[in-house]
């Protein structure tokens, strides 16, 4: 009974914020931009390298997510702390870890939404290519997926230390920069540490799953990245009332 009122609170939490999501003009556009981005960068060399693949579209969506995923994170928490209604919440039957994943799934969803309007070029690559591998195509949006997660998850992370969503934003862009950049410097830092560092990147384990092949060790990876930064939000969360 208790896991069915947990559940329901959580699906409370994510319904409302997807909901006033889209009740922002500021969504739309958020929105419109990534998918502005991703298509122009993706499609501008398309017919130019003569590949049948989204190669580039999975290189590219990995680099707006900087931007995107703190954008769409940065007010999940900060703001009801900036407005005092974070209290409000805490006076109903709610947990920390509800209000938290809660938050977090809709942030997730946002992040599918954007992946799925990206879809017409899924169909351009299966409508005039040749040879093309399906299954490597749904990885790569399996990955993009995961990664957004991810990246969500440290978001909201950052939501929860302040109560400014520029703030929030700032944090959340440096956080996700590190885990993105670390495949990108290995050629400068000694060779006992390039391996830690290569698996500690977020893109060498997007890389391993656009190839076609889902690894356990990356979904391990993704996995661990979630559930890292969700427990410390709740932990950030829990911390407040004792202050």
């Amino acid at each position: 009974m208790t896991t069915n009122s947990n559940l329901s609170n959580m699906f409370l939490i994510f319904k409302k914020e997807l909901s006033s999501f889209f009740n922002r003009a500021v969504a739309y556009i958020t929105l419109l931009v990534f998918l502005l981005l991703a298509g122009w960068f993706s499609m501008n060399t398309f017919f130019l390298s003569n590949q049948s693949n989204l190669r580039q579209l999975f290189n590219v969506i990995p680099i707006i997510y900087l931007a995107f995923v703190p954008a769409i994170t940065m007010n999940l928490i900060a703001k009801e702390k900036n407005e005092g209604t974070l209290e409000f919440l805490t006076t109903m039957p709610l947990r920390d870890a509800d209000i938290v994943i809660g938050k977090f799934l809709s942030s997730v969803a946002l992040i599918g939404i954007a992946l799925l309007f990206t879809f017409p070029q899924f169909i351009t690559v299966l409508t005039i290519g040749n040879n093309v591998d399906v299954g490597a195509l749904v990885c790569g949006y399996i990955g993009l997926l995961l990664m957004g997660s991810a990246y969500a998850a440290i978001g909201v992370f950052a939501s929860t230390i302040t109560d400014n969503q520029i703030v929030a934003f700032i944090i959340g862009f440096l956080i996700i920069s590190f885990f993105f950049i670390l495949d990108k410097i290995l050629m400068f830092v000694p060779g006992f540490l390039s391996g830690i560092l290569q698996y500690m990147s977020s893109g060498y384990h997007l890389e391993g799953i656009s190839r076609g092949v889902i690894d356990s060790r990356n979904i391990i990876y993704f996995a661990s990245i979630i559930t890292f930064f969700l427990l410390l939000s709740i932990r950030v969360l829990e911390i407040r009332k004792w202050r």
